[in-house]
């Protein structure tokens, strides 16, 4: 054993470079396995999110269509109820609903058996459509024709609730059609149900509206009732083979191997077509009364194509980096001996710094250009004493409102590099969901507190202005107050000192306010530019900040910034620096347009005032000559807005008014609406789950996500006392 041990030994020893290649390519060969486990991990989780995402869009799609057929009965139920005592007006009313809605294809009214004595027992008017036209007539002098003990009358009468039908077949002109039934009650004005109104709806429109975009090219989607039966399937030049019919066998075989989704909001089958293509199927019910089946199928072909590739190219890739190993190593080995400690470690020590340097300089740069609008204008620049520094810089525009920091860590090198490059991160991570400075600094306090041993502190200052008033909300942790420069005025922003962040996690912060004007500009600064050092060891000094903002007064922020480098450059002449140097300069340069008023409704905090909302901005639309799907995504948007504004800006039991202002300037429809309740930032609310459906989820929670994906901006402010939820949409 000794023997075989040492002519492994030997072996070794004079074939080191081939053993080192033969073992670099197995830890080579196991990396690239372990990585495309975990990518096809990623991949699957991904899958996961999208198909969800699929599903939970498509469900909207359906539930806000039925929705609209819903309204479309509900808001002509009014001249139903008031043209009741005319028995022939009930013709008339039947064919107003179809005549408004083009899925609309029959109305009807069910009366109480005897309700006019002078029609006989029954009476049902009913207008369809056939050839292109209406059609009206009574379908209760129809032979055999009881309604009154029709299940769908008998469970009307006994829920007093409106409901759908499951769909059915149904001919028309040799062609059979799929149709589904809305049942509505309609009551007298004592509450008692009078007449059973509703519509069929053709649901041909499905396939092609639940399949206009996939998250794949090849996928598809399925819609079915809830005993498993096919209500919609998408095109046949879409779909492979049978492969729509395999899924819904697959959905109602309850012996199919199944699984949950990693979320658990929906089930999982695997399964391989005709053509032995391997596929995923994703489907959920429709929460609520409407217990339809939705389902998505994805094929693993797209879905991993990019992973096949990225395997096959690695592959590829190894070999050549085999060949270019087997060379360095061969250098390596002939200079090796030549090579000290010293250098080694030189050469390290300098491969962290510019990487960290690399780092440092990436998370600050990705913030240039991001604003490009014409009401702010930014200039920024860093410069670190060292490799790495602890100064900081950000800012970004999140709901018409620009977000800004600057900061300077104590301490320099990479010790204050880490600090700042976690306090850059909490405030952007922060700031993505909270519009309060005060409450985004205690934040970044709380965690800079924590665990610190090093007792490493920093100066921060933290600024919120909202774009369209010029509104300026900071909070100051012991940095230098900006200086503002307003016309011919220059002035330091009055602020509270604070303590730095990093020293005491319990310490309460405090939001200051100002109002910046057309056209100022705000200057930002650390210590490294009045602390900046000549060779006679002086400093810059305030006082030559001021003088040189002063000469510079109505230059643009990148030409304050980069004079304002000039001269401290020209001010130390040879003398090292010493400290970071970080400017950012802001100009608030606010676009104003003459809106016009186009109407103005005050509701009390009661959903049951809607009807008025719908009609207001359905008329608002019309006036601006908008289209139908334009004023429905208006109004789902100001909908959920408003509900949100009854909900939770005034307590339970309270009443309170809900004001909506509509106004345009030719270029966008500006939608306000005010209340005197309690301070409530629905921007800053937790999103909707969209999963639920339309009778789970009240009225109008869709949720911000919805209304940020329907309205073009979004804006609160809290001004006198009153919240302010302002929404644009552009007019094409």
């Amino acid at each position: 054993m000794r023997y075989l041990w040492n002519k492994v030994r030997s072996y070794v020893s004079s074939h080191k470079g081939l053993v080192i290649i033969v073992v670099a390519a197995l830890l080579l060969e196991l990396i690239s396995a372990v990585q495309y486990y975990y990518s096809h991990k990623m991949v699957e989780t991904e899958l996961d999110k999208r198909a969800e995402s699929e599903l939970r869009m498509k469900a909207i799609i359906i539930l806000g269509t039925l929705r609209e057929m819903e309204g479309s009965l509900k808001e002509h139920l009014w001249d139903v109820q008031r043209n009741i005592s005319h028995a022939d007006s009930m013709y008339e009313a039947t064919k107003r609903i179809i005549m408004v809605n083009p899925k609309v294809m029959g109305s009807f009214l069910a009366f109480e058996p005897y309700y006019y004595p002078q029609e006989g027992r029954l009476f049902e008017p009913y207008a369809y459509k056939d050839d292109g036209s209406i059609h009206i007539t009574n379908l209760a002098d129809k032979e055999g024709v009881d309604y009154p003990n029709n299940p769908i009358y008998i469970k009307m009468l006994k829920d007093d609730e409106p409901f759908w039908s499951d769909p059915y077949d149904h001919e028309d002109d040799g062609v059979d059609k799929l149709l589904s039934t809305y049942s509505y009650p309609l009551h007298d004005k004592n509450g008692h149900i009078v007449a059973m109104s509703g519509i069929d709806i053709s649901l041909e429109w499905l396939g092609d509206t639940l399949n206009n975009r996939h998250i794949y090219p090849s996928s598809f989607i399925l819609l079915l009732t809830e005993s498993g039966k096919l209500i919609s399937r998408p095109p046949s030049n879409h779909v492979k083979g049978q492969d729509a019919d395999k899924v819904v066998s697959l959905i109602n075989d309850s012996t199919v191997r199944r699984s949950d989704s990693r979320s658990g909001h929906s089930k999982v089958i695997r399964f391989k077509n005709d053509n032995g293509e391997h596929a995923t199927v994703f489907y959920a019910n429709l929460k609520g009364k409407l217990h339809w089946q939705i389902a998505v199928v994805c094929y693993d072909k797209e879905v991993y194509e990019n992973l096949y590739w990225m395997r096959l190219n690695m592959l590829v890739l190894m070999l050549v980096a085999f060949g270019i190993l087997g060379y360095i190593l061969s250098r390596f080995m002939l200079s090796e001996r030549k090579l000290s400690l010293a250098n080694e470690e030189k050469l390290r020590i300098g491969n962290e710094l510019r990487i960290a340097t690399g780092i440092q300089n990436s998370m600050l740069m990705q913030d240039e250009g991001v604003v490009e609008r014409p009401d702010i204008t930014v200039g920024a620049i860093l410069k670190p004493a060292r490799e790495v520094g602890g100064d900081l810089y950000n800012y970004f525009i999140r709901d018409e409102k620009l977000f800004f920091c600057i900061g300077d860590v104590s301490g320099k090198g990479i010790p204050s590099a880490l600090i700042m490059a976690m306090a850059q991160a909490l405030f952007r991570a922060v700031s993505a969901h909270e519009s309060n400075p005060a409450h985004i600094m205690k934040t970044i306090n709380e965690t800079a507190c924590r665990n610190n041993k090093t007792n490493m502190f920093a100066t921060l200052f933290i600024g919120v202005l909202d774009l369209p008033t010029g509104r300026l909300r900071y909070c100051n942790a012991g940095h230098d107050a900006p200086m503002l420069i307003d016309g011919s005025d220059m002035s330091p922003l009055p602020v509270k000192a604070n303590l730095p962040v990093g020293l005491f996690d319990d310490f309460q912060y405090e939001t200051q306010d100002a109002v910046i004007n057309k056209g100022a500009t705000l200057f930002l600064f650390t210590d490294g530019l009045t602390e900046a050092r000549n060779t006679d060891h002086k400093q810059f000094g305030m006082q030559r900040v001021m003088e040189a903002l002063d000469q510079l007064k109505g230059s643009e922020p990148q030409e304050i910034i980069s004079s304002m480098t000039e001269r401290v450059r020209k001010f130390a002449g040879e003398e090292e620096q010493s400290d970071d140097l970080t400017m950012l300069a802001l100009r608030y340069t606010p676009v104003t347009g003459d809106y016009t008023l186009h109407g103005e409704l005050t509701m009390k905090n009661d959903v049951s005032q809607l009807k008025d909302l719908h009609a207001f901005l359905k008329s608002v639309g019309e006036t601006l000559g908008l289209d139908a799907s334009t004023i429905r995504n208006i109004r789902l948007a100001v909908e959920e807005a408003v509900v949100n504004v009854m909900d939770y800006a005034y307590p339970t039991g309270t009443e309170g008014d809900v004001t909506l202002k509509a106004m345009s300037n030719g270029k966008y429809l500006k939608l306000s609406i005010t209340d005197s309740g309690m301070p409530f930032d629905p921007t800053e609310a937790a999103k909707a789950d969209t999963t639920l459906s339309a009778e789970d989820r009240p009225i109008g929670g869709l949720g911000i996500l919805l209304v940020r994906e329907l309205m073009d901006s979004i804006n609160y402010e809290r001004i006198g006392g009153k919240n302010i939820l302002t929404m644009k949409k552009k007019l094409s």
